[in-house]
């Protein structure tokens, strides 16, 4: 890096685009496309190249084109029409991928549906959506049976007597319901039927809407990772995923068509669509699961000579890192990890650091409303920074920390609210204008309520969530850092952090600790530990045990440990 460029980058808390270490701007050019297209430009480029592998099967460019194509018939077939809303739920397999192209080629609307949903929150995701379809599997994936669910949610479904035009009171709008798979359910429209009456379409007609497909026409609604009561279904367009997924791929990761890409996220997750489309966009494979395995997933990573992987959260860390197999496995082909060591728990980088010795690690900031990453780590930094932050934005995004009270920006180091603007930006809360008014503001930033402070070097460090802060007797508390103190206990695998009420302090923290594996610690053990080390006011006042955790695709839902320990200790 220059020295004028430093000195800018000193000089303003705002990251210019214009400053990017390794990246030479001058040559980088954008490029853009449908999501419907990255795919079919990648069959014609390379059609017998390994594009997407699953433990149990796999799928050369030409044959997932060729699938999704035929799916997309029968979309059409269905009534499926441009920016028409289609649900898919299911567990990630190769048909989710199919269907997710599928509707893409069709100028429709995906909407994942969060495999993890109940009964209740797969009708309010149908009934919000607006969804036209919806397409299932009678395949049962971890216990998770989505035929029941969905018959909870839509009571009347049953009794519908023409599947293919169904009327539900709790979805006006949702006219079919798919049912992949080898059985048949009454109100269900059968794969074997929907597959067939595909056939009276032709594929051209399904090239000629393709065609129509604009790059600022929604692609994508992403439904937040269910934190709150209801979730909340972020409107992404082609060219904000599709350039966001080049921008990672091409210009700051430097993939290339010989590498092969390995994550185990769910594809209704947005770190699951954008490095799948970053890899696509290259001409390169990549490697997925049904559900994390870590024990299929190292031997995944050692049979395909896996050469970047995208992990990123710690709870798939820690489990590819005390799997007995881990040691055994041969990881050294990974040249690159989006392992965000900056922000897991003690323990965890040592031992993958030392399985891959040559593997660059980087860390990375980001969110569904910004169509996955924001800023990342890139090969040209020292290792040093790439394992203390978080990264650079993005060529094309710019980044801002700003007091949350007054709208002005904190002096470098200083924390406050991180604030992105950019090409990758959701345009907005489907039927919900008031939170959209509340995260987009009129200049074009995105108010993302996050914690966090830039460096002189314009890399990030997230320090936690506004809302994720605790009133302490007048005191503001980060859950994030008695979290990282508690973490730091030799026999502390992980620990979340909520707030309780209190009719002296208002709010007061508590703590749930899962312990590392043969382990051992009393809860006030961990008290002491905590005093010893972080000021009074911020002492967990109860520290429960937990062995499993309330999750959304990839989050530890806070608000139900909440409630749980609320209604234990009669505070309700």
């Amino acid at each position: 890096m220059s020295s004028a460029t430093q000195a800018g980058r000193s000089e303003s808390p705002t990251v210019p685009f214009e400053s990017y270490a390794g990246e030479d701007l001058t040559r980088l050019r954008i490029a853009a496309t449908t999501m419907g297209d990255l795919l079919l430009t990648a069959a014609d480029r390379d059609p017998d190249k390994l594009a997407l592998v699953f433990p149990e099967r796999s799928y050369t460019y030409a044959q997932l084109a060729a699938c999704a194509l035929r799916r997309a018939r029968s979309l059409q077939a269905l009534g499926v029409k441009p920016r028409d809303h289609v649900g898919i739920l299911m567990h990630t397999c190769g048909e989710f991928v199919e269907l997710y192209f599928a509707i893409a080629m069709c100028g429709a609307v995906i909407v994942p549906i969060n495999a993890r949903y109940r009964s209740a929150e797969i009708g309010y995701v149908v009934e919000n959506a607006d969804l036209v379809t919806v397409i299932t599997t009678d395949a049962i994936a971890e216990q998770v049976n989505f035929v029941e669910r969905l018959e909870a949610a839509l009571p009347d479904l049953a009794g519908q007597a023409e599947p293919r035009n169904i009327r539900v009171a709790a979805a006006p709008r949702l006219r079919n319901v798919v049912l992949f798979g080898a059985t048949t359910r009454p109100g269900f429209v059968s794969e074997a039927d929907f597959m067939a009456a595909g056939e009276a379409i032709p594929e051209l007609s399904v090239h000629e809407t393709r065609l129509r497909v604009r790059l600022r026409d929604t692609a994508l609604m992403l439904y937040t990772s269910g934190t709150t009561a209801n979730p909340k279904g972020c409107l992404i367009t082609h060219e904000a995923q599709v350039r966001n997924s080049i921008a990672l791929g091409r210009h700051r990761y430097r993939l290339t068509h010989r590498d092969s890409l390995w994550s185990p996220l769910p594809m209704f997750h947005i770190a699951a669509v954008l490095p799948m489309l970053a890899i696509f966009d290259v001409g390169g494979t990549y490697l997925t699961m049904g559900y994390f395995d870590p024990g299929v997933a190292l031997e995944m990573l050692e049979k395909y000579e896996v050469t970047a992987t995208y992990p990123s959260f710690v709870t798939i860390m820690q489990g590819l890192i005390y799997h007995p197999d881990f040691p055994k496995r041969n990881l050294s082909t990974i040249r690159l990890m989006n392992s965000n060591f900056a922000v897991q728990p003690p323990g965890v980088a040592e031992p993958i650091m030392k399985a891959m010795p040559d593997a660059i690690q980087v860390g990375s900031f980001g969110m569904t409303e910004a169509s996955g990453t924001v800023t990342t780590g890139s090969p040209d930094e020292p290792e040093s920074q790439r394992i203390t932050r978080l990264g650079r934005p993005l060529p094309g995004l710019e980044v801002r920390i700003i007091d949350p009270e007054s709208g002005a920006e904190v002096p470098l180091g200083g924390r406050g609210e991180v604030l992105v603007r950019g090409y990758s930006l959701f345009d907005g809360y489907y039927r919900d204008a008031e939170k959209t008014a509340q995260a987009l503001d009129p200049q074009g930033w995105f108010h993302t309520g996050d914690i966090g402070s830039l460096d002189a070097n314009g890399t990030i460090m997230f320090h936690g969530r506004f809302k994720d802060m605790l009133k302490v007797g007048g005191e503001n508390v980060a859950a994030a850092e008695i979290e990282s103190h508690l973490q730091a206990h030799p026999a502390v695998k992980l620990a979340q952090v909520v707030g309780l009420p209190d009719a002296k302090y208002v709010e007061v923290p508590a703590a749930f600790v899962e312990l590392q594996p043969g382990q051992q610690a009393t809860a006030e053990e961990l008290i002491a530990h905590c005093r010893q080390g972080i000021a009074s006011f911020k002492v967990p006042r109860h520290i429960r045990f937990v062995t499993e955790w309330p999750m959304s695709s990839s989050k530890i839902q806070k608000f139900r440990l909440r409630t749980q320990l609320v209604a234990e200790l009669g505070l309700d």
